[in-house]
């Protein structure tokens, strides 16, 4: 499976192998931010906690999405998704932030930084296949917006939150 897409990109000067390490790599962070987004809603507590829930309820299933969106590439690629939730871990850029401190603040302030991480991912496979492979840096793209908008989604909540109770 895979065969045209994989010697299209070989023709474009990228190396099919590195493109799909990079995109599982990007695969795990995305199921990594996932659990981080829905766990987060679940033990959330303070004020605002079901605004804050319901937005890391949001974002958990568009990272899904992503996910989703990035193993159909791998496949495309002749790749194979990591297949071992365990080896997220070894693959992941972002890392994981677990949320052992509930506060609203906190889990807001863990899941910008990982936002701001994965805009840095999906900006690199932008830059490696911008004008060489249009289906991967489409989709890089997408997501990327996608990012920003999460990331500015998390601090407009944030700010709300210093707006009315201070930085405490």
């Amino acid at each position: 499976m895979g065969t045209r897409e994989i010697e299209l990109v070989k023709a474009s000067g990228i190396n099919p192998e590195e493109l799909v390490m990079l995109l599982n790599k990007a695969f795990a962070d995305e199921w990594l931010a996932y659990y981080q987004y829905w766990i987060g809603a679940k033990v959330a507590l303070g004020i605002p906690r079901d605004i804050v829930s319901k937005e890391l309820l949001e974002h958990a299933g568009e990272e899904l999405i992503h996910a989703n969106m990035l193993a159909d590439r791998i496949i495309q690629l002749g790749g194979t998704p990591v297949l071992e939730p365990r080896l997220w871990y070894d693959f992941t850029n972002c890392g994981y932030d677990a949320p052992s401190n509930p506060d609203v603040r906190v889990l807001l302030d863990q899941n910008i930084k990982g936002e701001q991480c994965a805009m840095g991912v999906y900006k690199n496979l932008m830059k490696l296949t911008q004008d060489k492979d249009p289906i991967t840096y489409k989709m890089a793209l997408q997501i990327y917006e996608e990012e920003v908008e999460h990331e500015d989604d998390l601090q407009a909540i944030k700010d709300d939150i210093i707006a009315s109770f201070g930085n405490k």
